[in-house]
């Protein structure tokens, strides 16, 4: 007989959220799952981000039954263009187009299912709070003060006071995570002096499922489509432009705005302010220590210049949950040192690979180099006229390449 165990998770967005529910349908009632963050007294979620969510990560939500309550909020990309342009340029010529479709040639993938679909935040977060708590799994909207492991497991304290005893704990508490830093891990990288400013804007006229990437000098300007005739914008500037362009009056900040977005989806509006987030590339030393592992921004922050920040953390939890998954139903300790080290190998070189294409694209593109961006255009135009270059860079955006796990996949554990 398995003995029973007790899983903490501290933090209680999308990656803890869904590492809990993914725990909880796999290893059934006998097992304690608790998720604590402070966060959670504030219900229904008012997150005003949206994020693409790939076919993996789709994939992912479908399996732990959260899928079918946002999937008329989720909006498919059916087509995606490129351009590389400066801001005062009168034509943007598009250099690359991707059809949205995944296609059905790897495992994972199905006839006509797109490549991602954008969603706004709080739907996502509600309702794997509703699943949760389904589920039984407890919800906590408090911190972890503490987690002191030794040998036969870890003394967690609450910021409330409460004590309890955990087999493992992750970390799933953000970029600034608080159990990565009192667990000793060192956390390196850089920051870009960009931000990232964020709005939703409506316009006038349809966007069809489409997704825009003008490259501009300060970064990217993407137009990701949302449901209705919206849009959620993801605008770099370098950090002192993004403070001031959000301060703008609000007549000021929309002549910002049309300069960037063009007028090819008739008027366009904001409909709320619009926020600044500072832009940087930071990797944890180590994605585990004794009883703990780190998910999503606790182990690692990208651009978002492939908007994969979201969804690496979800490849964590895929392979977290079924690392953990696998040792407990063998009867194995889910803190154990070689069970984490397994969780660490698939996930490591992965991270490191995004990271670097991440970090390559921002320098390629955010830039005034006249010579630079000749070369890159040419790059472009080459890609796009070989097809099945696309189609291996489609699959890879959608997560459906390499060593991929079971939840991902769209299999039960």
């Amino acid at each position: 007989m398995t003995a029973e165990r007790t899983i903490v998770i501290g933090g209680g967005s999308f990656v803890g959220l869904a590492l809990a529910v993914a725990l909880r349908q796999s290893l059934g009632a006998g097992h304690r799952i608790v998720v604590a963050d402070p966060a959670l007294a504030n219900r229904p979620s008012r997150d005003p981000r949206a994020s693409a969510i790939i076919a993996a990560g789709r994939n992912l939500f479908t399996v732990l039954g959260v899928w079918e309550a946002v999937a008329a909020n989720a909006q498919p990309i059916l087509d995606m263009i490129v351009t590389d342009s400066r801001l005062d340029d009168i034509v943007r010529p598009t250099f690359l187009t991707f059809s949205g479709d995944v296609g059905a040639s790897h495992e994972g993938a199905t006839p006509g299912q797109p490549f991602a679909h954008m969603i706004e935040n709080r739907y996502l977060v509600d309702a794997l709070i509703a699943r949760a708590t389904a589920g039984a799994i407890e919800l906590r909207a408090v911190a972890v003060a503490s987690a002191v492991a030794g040998a036969a497991g870890s003394t967690v304290t609450f910021t409330d006071g409460t004590v309890i005893e955990a087999d493992l704990v992750v970390g799933a508490d953000g970029a600034k995570s608080q159990l990565r830093e009192r667990a000793g891990i060192a956390n390196y990288g850089w920051d870009y002096d960009q931000s990232g400013i964020v709005v939703t804007v409506a316009h006038e006229r349809d966007h069809l499922g489409r997704a825009e990437e003008h490259f501009l000098p300060p970064g990217p300007f993407a137009i990701l489509p949302l449901t209705g005739q919206r849009s959620s914008l993801v605008w770099t500037e370098r950090r002192r432009d993004a403070e001031r362009i959000v301060a703008l009056p609000p007549a000021e900040f929309q002549l910002e705005l049309e300069k960037r977005f063009g007028l090819h989806l008739g008027d366009v509006k904001p409909l709320g302010p619009a926020h600044a987030f500072p832009l940087g590339y930071y990797v944890a030393r180590s994605f585990i220590a004794e009883r703990l592992a780190l998910i999503g921004d606790a182990a690692h922050v990208i651009h978002p210049i492939a908007g994969q920040g979201l969804n690496l953390g979800l490849k964590d939890v895929a392979a977290l949950a079924e690392v953990v998954v696998d040792a407990i139903r063998l009867g194995l300790d889910p803190g154990a040192a070689d069970v984490l080290e397994r969780y660490q190998r698939w996930r490591r070189f992965d991270t490191m690979a995004m990271g670097v294409a991440t970090n390559g694209l921002n320098m390629l593109f955010s830039n005034r180099s006249t010579l630079l961006k000749a070369a890159r255009d040419i790059g472009l135009g080459f890609v796009d006229r070989l097809p099945p270059l696309k189609n291996m860079l489609i699959k890879q955006a959608a997560g459906l390449t390499g060593e991929v796990p079971r939840l991902l996949r769209g299999e039960m554990l």
